[in-house]
């Protein structure tokens, strides 16, 4: 078994200690985490995991100025002598930093005084913190490295976002990505509606499949035809989905009684596929098919399962019309799942699997809803999601990402029950102001990436049923948020 162990600094509160519950080893190809046992001694932290060779240590950790992020160490050897852990997450960063600048330096990235400057501060507050070793003045030092890292990090994401936009912007004055947000009920209050209309030039529409058919055989259309109707009247693109769930969000309960096994439940899922399909061809062109698809548990445990019933679904709407487009989503495409329970894939993995059978997708879906668990990410920064598109974008295929993060931290009735905010908070806080500040700043890195073909909000309303709490851009009293108009203005600056 392969150990790591790390002195913890100081008197840890409680709080922090159960955060570091979370903590695991990363390695292999994709930096994804594995399954790892956590243990406590005095003033230590020790991780465990099957696999005895290289890694980096990846935890929840309270940075100033950035919150409570998932924090990712440099890779580190086993060894019997424990690390310092405040220190490794320091080296990790600035080492995460400095090569990334590197990197887009050498793509043609043009680099601000001022932001090379605090790149180089904070690569001295590392130094500074090496030299302190092993006193415990070191572990100070160490966290305010690790909060100008994050600072650095940040500013050099903007530059390159706004540079890349410059340089696309050269070549098409407005960019023909599709921005978009899902509706996930009617929205009676007119000003909403073309507030929405403004803010994105495509519109989703859910299919509940237990609104549609709540008892088998027996389908109810009114309401989604009503919001494929609205949507095709503002002149916006269509797109549909996610038509199944494989998390099991609105799957109707008939269906268990009838899928005995995954070949019968393949039948009946595909069954409802084309049916829907088949309706609304005309009309929509665009259907993400699933949305985590490689989320094990509701309608398959064995990750072949998953793969086999995807690429069924993806068939049965291509024999409907082989030139509809189609969408493959994956849950927590970081792997943040990965820590708890053994799987032979990982996502990016399973993905790749699933393209090298050779179906056709006209993009990957990536939900990015942080501070949802289970099935939402832990809380990241912007430079470890920019290196975690990159990494997707390996595969060749054009990528879509679904945003959210919340906006208050209170119960929310309409949201899925089983769905907490426990995974980290962004800038310290779930308010209007910080989801605004949120959206924006991860809406902008997603456009700007040429890859990234489409970008949708993950639903508009909190006063509708919806799955991730508080993740709406329109409050429950039918307010629109800060966010909205912090797309809408991302929409007005660069796209069609």
């Amino acid at each position: 078994m392969g150990t790591m162990t790390f002195h913890l600094p100081g008197d840890l509160p409680g709080h922090v200690r159960d955060e570091l519950e979370r903590a695991s080893i990363a390695g292999g190809q994709d930096h994804m985490p594995f399954p790892t046992q956590v243990e406590f001694g005095p003033g230590q932290i020790s991780l465990h995991r099957q696999v005895d060779e290289s890694g980096c240590l990846l935890t929840p950790w309270h940075v100033n100025g950035a919150g409570q992020v998932l924090v990712r160490s440099a890779t580190l050897m086993e060894r019997m002598t424990p690390y310092y852990l405040a220190v490794e997450l320091a080296r990790g960063k600035i080492n995460q930093l400095r090569c990334q600048a590197s990197d887009w330096i050498m793509g043609g990235l043009e680099m601000p005084p001022a932001v090379a400057q605090k790149i180089h501060e904070a690569t001295q507050a590392f130094g500074r913190t090496i030299a302190l070793l092993p006193a415990p003045a070191a572990n100070q030092e160490a966290q305010d490295a690790l909060s100008q890292g994050f600072t650095a990090a940040e500013e050099l994401v903007r530059t390159y976002v706004q540079q890349v936009f410059d340089i696309r912007h050269s070549r098409q004055p407005r960019l023909e990505s599709l921005w978009g947000c899902r509706v996930n009920g009617p929205l009676d209050v007119p000003e909403n509606r073309a507030a929405l209309a403004r803010a994105f030039n495509t519109i989703v529409v859910p299919f509940s499949w237990r609104e549609i058919e709540p008892v088998a055989g027996q389908y109810h259309w009114d309401k989604v035809e009503a919001l494929v109707n609205w949507a095709r009247g503002q002149n916006l693109v269509l797109a549909g989905g996610p038509l199944v769930d494989f998390s099991g969000e609105d799957l109707p309960d008939w269906i268990w009684e009838k899928a005995v096994d995954v070949a019968g439940l393949s039948a009946t899922l595909c069954g409802f596929v084309e049916t829907l399909v088949k309706r609304f061809r005309d009309r929509v062109s665009i259907w993400q098919v699933t949305a985590a698809s490689n989320f094990p548990g509701v309608l398959a445990s064995a990750d072949e399962d998953l793969l086999w019933l995807t690429l069924r679904l993806v068939d049965t709407v291509k024999q409907v019309d082989p030139n509809l487009e189609v969408v493959i989503g994956l849950a927590q495409p970081g792997g943040d799942y990965l820590a708890e329970q053994h799987r032979n894939l990982s996502p990016f993995l399973f993905a790749d699997t699933l393209l090298r059978t050779g179906v056709k997708l006209a993009a990957l879906d990536l939900e990015m809803i942080m501070g949802v668990w289970p099935r939402g990410s832990y809380c990241r920064d912007v430079l470890e999601v920019s290196r975690l598109l990159d990494l997707y974008a390996f595969l060749g295929v054009p990528i879509q990402v679904t945003l959210g993060y919340p906006s208050l931290d209170a119960s929310d009735p309409l949201a899925n029950p089983d769905l907490r905010l426990t995974v980290g908070r962004w800038r310290d806080a779930f308010t209007p102001q910080v989801q605004a500040d949120w959206a924006e700043a991860f809406g902008s890195l997603c456009l700007a990436k040429p890859y990234v073909r489409a970008v949708h909000w993950c639903h508009g309303a909190d006063q509708h049923a919806h799955l991730f709490p508080h993740c709406g851009l329109i409050d429950a009293q039918g307010k629109t948020k800060p966010a909205l108009e912090r797309l809408a203005k991302l929409r007005a600056d660069h796209l069609k």
